[in-house]
């Protein structure tokens, strides 16, 4: 019968091709010369800024003709062909996958030999490498010349039953809300018309880096349902990224006996004999991979396994388009309870970043200097009212402060730091430049204490509370700080410690600035000098400003 095996085909080429993989892109890397370097530094003959890769990491060796090597240069995290760490020069084949740590790196072709799909006569092929191109819809034709009249029509039978099943799963799907839902449709199929295959999974490239997650995983009996839970790491990740990556679909009937297999140390050493692995592929992207194995070697795939296959792929198409709406509803169902938890101590700006870098690999906003103006704003006689006050209470009257005074802050533009205890500490000028961060933050300022002012006019607290506000301005170092485990956006640097400084001379329900926050008003006859001040740390003497609300 007609099957698709992996054959070689010369071509006018003496060179090593490489397909290096980055995120949704890829990206053809020829080797020309006898020794190759790769690594994360410039100087390397590839330079691959991905994480988990040494300065210097690998090396290719062209040691005779038709002949390469790959050498690991001591790097920190190894280096891996087919999921096996290396620890000598390893001779390459034709579609080996290369990880240095996360890049990914598939021998496409050795000097003019590639590795293609093609079509031939064999009858006792025990491996299929398909395009899925090639496999939609193809389990619907009947062969009319093969076997019997009763044969073919129970073939009929079959593929009529399966295809109700496939329309009643595009149904399904297209009302499935979670990744249970629609795996929950793929596994009844699956185990009702493959009868060899024992466990299946769900693999989906959730953030869109080319990283495919175990999302989902089913047994066709109980006991092998618990070995899924028990051991995660069943599944052969070279075939899968294979898979994922080339767009291609394998089945394997007997990989203990198949060389092709033989570096494939996931397959063998949990005694896997037959496999199936299909991309998730709506003709527009690959989302995911389709993965079903046995312990068993599956023959009767010689002579039905490109009908099998064919279904199998099919069963992925149909799922992809569910699959990717999923991912798309998960993203913002992220973005959306990001943006909210967030709201509550950015602006608006800050969030719209912080939502950007949350796609790279540390999530963070990188220290940067900046020109600020910061705010400091504290409750005059906070210690005195504590201790008239249940702990219950100061909780209760800080929160409502807090609500209203940063509603004035937001509405110019400025970001909150962080509460110091009663103290409000906020600045303007960052992540986004703002040229008038003075003005915004003295007008802030005077909104806040006019705000305040209405709200003890009308018994808004229990008692009367008084702020004393203080502004610097000048260069900061703006920034995520902190560990692993927690980081805060806040500004460091003296312009803070300045802020923080005036503060404490500052009368009860006005505002004091600095001399630079002074310079850059638009309105600077709104101040009158309050006189030159000394400070703890700062070598210098400080003019000070102040101004009070007009009535």
């Amino acid at each position: 019968m007609l099957v698709s095996q992996l054959q070689t085909q010369n071509i006018p080429m003496t060179e090593l091709q490489l397909r290096l993989q980055d995120g949704n892109t890829f990206k053809t890397v020829t080797v020309n010369q006898e020794v190759f370097t790769i690594g994360r530094l410039p100087e390397c003959d590839l330079s691959l800024p991905f994480a988990g890769v040494s300065r210097y990491h690998a090396r290719l060796t062209n040691i005779s003709e038709g002949v390469w090597t790959i050498e690991d240069l001591g790097s920190k995290n190894g280096t891996l062909v087919n999921d096996r760490l290396i620890n000598s020069p390893k001779e390459l084949r034709h579609g080996d996958i290369l990880w240095l740590g996360d890049a990914n790196l598939v021998v496409l072709s050795i000097d003019g030999q590639v590795w293609e799909t093609k079509q031939e006569e064999n009858e006792g092929q025990t491996t299929i490498l398909r395009n899925v191109q090639q496999l939609q819809q193809q389990w619907i034709e009947v062969d009319s010349q093969e076997g019997d009249l009763s044969n073919n029509l129970s073939n009929r039978d079959i593929i009529i039953a399966r295809l109700k099943d496939l329309v009643d799963i595009a149904k399904n799907l297209s009302g499935a809300t979670s990744i249970e839902e629609i795996f929950s449709q793929v596994e009844k199929v699956v185990f009702r018309y493959l009868q060899g295959i024992e466990r299946l999974a769900l693999l989906i490239d959730i953030s869109g880096d080319g990283n495919l997650e175990l999302v989902n995983s089913a047994a066709r009996n109980i006991s092998q349902q618990q070995y899924l839970l028990d051991d995660r790491d069943w599944i052969s990740r070279s075939i899968c990224q294979r898979v994922f990556a080339q767009k291609i679909a394998i089945q394997i009937a007997d990989a203990q006996n198949d060389e092709r297999f033989a570096g494939e140390q996931s397959i063998l050493l949990k005694g896997i004999r037959s496999a199936m692995a299909v991309p998730l592929w709506d003709e527009s992207k690959v989302v995911g991979v389709l993965y079903a194995d046995a312990r068993l070697s599956a023959y009767h795939w010689i002579s039905e396994g490109k009908e099998e296959l064919s279904f199998f792929s099919t069963l992925a198409n149909l799922v992809a388009s569910s699959v990717q709406r999923w991912i798309l509803v998960e993203k913002l169902k992220t973005e959306e309870l990001i943006r909210h938890r967030l709201e509550r101590y950015h602006s608006p700006a800050v969030v719209q970043q912080l939502i950007a870098v949350g796609k790279s690999p540390d999530g963070r906003l990188p220290p940067q200097e900046k020109e600020i103006s910061i705010l400091f704003a504290d409750i005059v006689g906070f210690t005195a009212m504590s201790e008239r006050f249940a702990p219950n209470q100061i909780a209760e009257l800080l929160n409502n402060l807090f609500e209203e005074m940063l509603q004035e802050i937001f509405s110019y533009g400025g970001t909150l730091d962080k509460y110091i205890g009663d103290c409000i500490m906020a600045f303007f000028g960052a992540p986004e430049p703002q040229p008038d961060h003075a003005d915004r933050a003295v007008t802030a300022a005077k909104k806040m204490l006019s705000r305040l002012k209405k709200l003890n006019t009308n018994g808004f607290w229990q008692e009367s509370i008084e702020l004393r506000i203080a502004i610097n301005s000048g260069k900061a170092v703006v920034g995520d700080v902190g560990s692993s485990q927690r980081v805060d956006y806040t500004a460091l640097g003296a312009t803070i410690n300045l802020a923080s400084r005036m503060e404490g001379i500052c009368p009860p329900s006005e505002c004091v600035i600095g001399e630079d926050t002074y310079r850059q008003l638009s309105h600077p006859d709104d101040f009158h000098k309050m006189g030159n001040y000394r400070f703890k740390g700062i070598n210098r003497s400080v003019c000070v400003y102040q101004t009070r609300l007009r009535k």
